[in-house]
Order: structure tokens, then sequence, then C-alpha cells
């Protein structure tokens, strides 16, 4: 039976601890209603901009988040909700589609590691390196002894990433299908939302048992103390949201920020006609 009165604490499985998705709701039944959770919000965005801006200046350490989801799963509407309140200059939003011919040319990660975030920065992955044990998995795009080698070298790659530097919050957006069904409907019904529905989601909807088998395994393997793996119930966007703003506040309040120290004598100059 899926978990009841989900709060952060039980969306972060233990590091390395066998993940089963059906034990995680994919709609939040606790106590918290619409109103309070969109108040929270606000109040965390708030923070978020000040965190941010405090991380721009200080320009020491970066945040990387990367979200992951099913078709439908709210990638999109997360990152337009959650970073309402920043300043675009220090952000930078990379979605990874089909690899280029050149991209190929080179290892999976090639692509990946040139757009993590510099020292300063929140980087965002809508979708990510973990397609390379996704879709390639499910579609057969790699033979098994292939992309079963790449969750060690995703896990070294994020080490990487964290001692120097950079923290790693990644996100699964924990869609059900039947919510999955509701939106798809509503991009049909809806002329101005008719652009986001393609015939091919019908066909990865028809995949949705390996791909919850493929992300179990993600979720299982690649889920470490330094990159944690958050499971957010995701058929409520606003407590989706709620929950996501609320642990990027968290790290970041972790990070140790500070604006740097002025110039000296500031208190002498006086600004000429």
């Amino acid at each position: 039976m899926a978990r009841k009165n989900q709060d952060i604490d039980v969306l972060t499985p233990k590091p390395l601890s066998t993940v089963n998705l059906s034990d995680y709701a994919t709609r939040y039944e606790g106590d918290m209603d619409k109103k309070t959770a969109k108040a929270l919000e606000q109040q965390y965005e708030e923070r978020l901009f000040t965190l941010q801006e405090m991380l721009y200046a200080q320009g020491k350490k970066a945040l990387l988040i990367v979200l992951q989801a099913m078709d439908a799963g709210g990638k999109d509407s997360t990152i337009k909700h959650v970073f309402d309140y920043v300043n675009p200059q220090g952000i930078h939003v990379h979605s990874f589609k089909v690899p280029t011919a050149e991209e190929l040319a080179h290892d999976f990660l090639w692509r990946i590691h040139k757009r993590t975030p510099a020292k300063g920065y929140i980087g965002i992955f809508n979708r990510s390196h973990y397609e390379d044990v996704l879709v390639v998995r499910v579609n057969n795009l790699v033979p098994k002894e292939v992309w079963k080698e790449r969750y060690e070298l995703i896990n070294n790659f994020e080490r990487i990433l964290t001692e120097n530097g950079t923290h790693i919050l990644k996100f699964y957006l924990h869609l059900s299908k039947e919510e999955q069904r509701e939106r798809f409907q509503d991009r049909l019904d809806r002329p101005e939302k008719n652009w986001k529905f393609s015939k091919g989601d019908l066909a990865v909807r028809e995949q949705w048992d390996d791909y919850m088998r493929a992300y179990e395994d993600v979720l299982t393997k690649c889920n470490t103390e330094y990159a944690p793996w958050h499971i957010v119930p995701a058929d409520r966007k606003w407590y989706r949201n709620y929950v996501i703003t609320k642990r990027i506040v968290e790290e970041l309040e972790n990070m140790g920020l500070a604006y740097p120290e002025p110039e000296d004598n500031l208190d002498d100059v006086v600004i000429p006609d």
C-alpha cells in the first residue's frame, strides 16, 4: 500500500535501498490543504530569491537540479512555478533531447558535463543523463551489457561534481497512470494545449510498466548520500511545487552562503555629480 501523510523525510529513500514505486503515493493524502501549501510555497520562493542572489554573488558553489518524470509529469510546470521569483541570469535550464550525431560520437556523459552549472549558478536539467538508463533501456537502443554499467558511471560522475562544489538534488515526479490519462485528455480537449500532445506519447504510455521498472532501478542504484533522489507525489501540482521549493531552499540554506565582503573604506566614497 502506498504511504500516507507523506512529508519530505519519507520522500527520500535511504541511500542504495531497494525502491518499489508502489510503496509511494502519487497523490498527497496528508493534512495540508491547497491554500496552506500555496502560502508556504510563496514564502519559500521569496527566500529562494535571496539565497539564489547570495549563491550568485559568492560564486563558490553551484546547485544542480535534476527533474525526471513520465510524459505529462509536470517538469516544465515545476520549473515555471518554483523559479518564478528568481533572477534568470543566475539560472540555466537544459532539456536533453535525442542525441545529435556529434553527441553520439562521444561517451554518453559528454553532452551532460558541458551543461553542468558553473559556480554561482543553479542548473536545471529537464530530463538528464538518466535517459541513458531509461529510454535507452526500455527501447533497447544499446545492449544490456552497455546500459547496466552506466549506473556506476553516473554515480562516479555525480561524485566528481559534488567534490568540486556542486550540490545535487534529483526529483522524480511520481505521476499515476490515471492522472497522466487526464492530463493527456486535457491537452486534446483544449486547443491552446494541442501542441503539447504527440501521438508518440501513447506509444510510450503502453510501455508504462517497463518504465516503472527502469525508474525503480535508477532510484535504487543511483540514490546516494551526495546526490539523493526525492520521490515527489505529482498528481497534485500544488503539493509537488511546495515540496520541491521547500527542499531546494533547505539545500541552499545548508550551503553556507553569504554575500562577499565589501571593499574597504566604502564609507569614504563620494559619488561625483
